[in-house]
């Protein structure tokens, strides 16, 4: 710890800190804009110096009595996963599934083969017509876009339902709110920037077409009940009405990182139901969108372990040295996706400060759908409270 600041603090600067080496690493931070300031005008320090200073903070975390156990507990979870980035910036080797498991706190395998030609079999009776299933599948998958002049009110009517959904189940801070926007340029599908004050704003990336059967998810994903939902929920009760600043910021890399994600992708089905394409459908065929809420509630039932894919790919890339290319043709054959989505995965899992991260929504759903098991009081759990995937896989 440095002179006359407390654990917490030496928290918080360790993540700006390490946020200088690596673009997109903070996530969000509404904290002290001194301490940010601080951080900021410093020499820039090396990743070993900081790998070091993580060091040191686990050991002050071990010694230290004040804070309470499982806040404790907490803060030594993020910060193994921010020692673990900075060794391995420092050139230290670490395996890929070592990064993980000291970043996400899971330690994720190949998937086989056999799972996912299972699911391939239940969507190709699922999928009306004939022929090769991967063609009839991405013609089908890519028949389902949202007009360009309707995203936006389609978005809006989600999000209002949403909204008063995520209120009336679990209830929100008074003064959140979100803005949407539209982007492009960028490696994921959408992202919720935090901006502190219970405030959120949410893109969209329109890189490749927005399809019909992904918005509602994706709108719960970043907004109600997933990212602002814990965020602002995060920030009026465990920041301002206990004062636990570590809150304050949110870092790519660390354990918080898999159960928001999780959280996140459960939480359609949570606000909704097991089969929310009913309500998803009421929102976009009065927009004159396509959307046949019966068939794609049986497809995402006999695909979803094609989930795992993206994982697999993952492993292939990194772990087992598997040529890009080949990786982009293993996403299109059994993700059955097309070539330009399947580039546009690549993207995401080779970017550096992505690399790992795919294993948040491979990993962090199924363990976050565990924990939850239809309650939707565990899953305030989950928006509410400081909690570690260990302490999930022991519920």
């Amino acid at each position: 710890m440095t002179p006359n600041t407390t654990i917490v603090d030496d928290y918080l600067e360790l993540g700006l800190a390490l946020g200088r080496h690596i673009d997109g690493l903070v996530d969000a931070y509404y904290g002290p804009p001194e301490l940010a300031a601080r951080v900021t005008a410093e020499p820039l320090p090396s990743p070993a110096a900081l790998a070091e200073r993580a060091r040191r903070l686990l050991a002050g975390l071990e010694a230290d009595r004040d804070l309470e156990p499982r806040r404790r507990r907490y803060l030594a979870a993020q910060v193994r996963g921010l020692r673990a980035t900075a060794t391995r910036l420092a050139g230290e080797a670490i395996g890929y599934v070592d990064e993980i498991e000291a970043c996400y706190g899971v330690r994720p395998k190949l998937i086989p083969e056999d799972e996912l030609a299972g699911a391939h079999r239940r969507l190709d009776e699922a999928l009306p017509g004939s022929g090769p299933l991967r063609e009839r599948y991405i013609d089908w998958r890519e028949s389902q876009v949202v007009p360009a002049d309707k995203l936006r009110a389609a978005v809006s009517s989600l999000a209002e339902d949403l909204q008063e959904r995520t209120k009336q189940r679990w209830g929100l801070p008074d003064g959140e709110h979100v803005d949407f926007d539209l982007v492009s340029e960028q490696p994921w599908s959408g992202f919720n920037y935090y901006l502190g004050g219970l405030r959120s704003r949410v893109v969209i990336n329109t890189d490749l077409p927005v399809l019909s059967t992904t918005l509602g998810r994706l709108v719960a994903h970043e907004a109600y009940p997933g990212h602002h939902t814990e965020h602002s929920r995060k920030e009026a009760g465990l920041v301002r009405r206990r004062h636990w600043h570590e809150e304050t910021i949110f870092l790519v890399g660390t354990p918080q990182c898999l159960l928001a994600e999780g959280l996140a992708d459960l939480g359609l089905e949570v606000a909704v139901g097991p089969n929310p394409e009913a309500m998803v459908a009421s929102h976009l065929r009065p927009l004159g969108i396509r959307y046949d809420a019966d068939l794609i509630a049986a497809l995402a039932t006999a695909g979803e372990a094609l989930g795992a894919v993206r994982g697999n790919a993952a492993l292939l890339l990194h772990d087992q040295g598997v040529r890009a290319d080949d990786v982009v043709d293993y996403l299109a054959r059994w993700g059955l996706q097309s070539r330009a989505r399947a580039e546009k995965g690549l993207e995401f899992l080779a970017d550096p400060t992505w690399r790992a991260y795919i294993f948040c929504y491979v990993e962090g759903l199924p363990l976050c759908r565990r924990f939850v098991n239809g309650d939707p009081a565990r899953f305030e759990r989950l928006i509410s409270e400081q909690l570690i995937p260990a302490d999930l896989a022991a519920a």
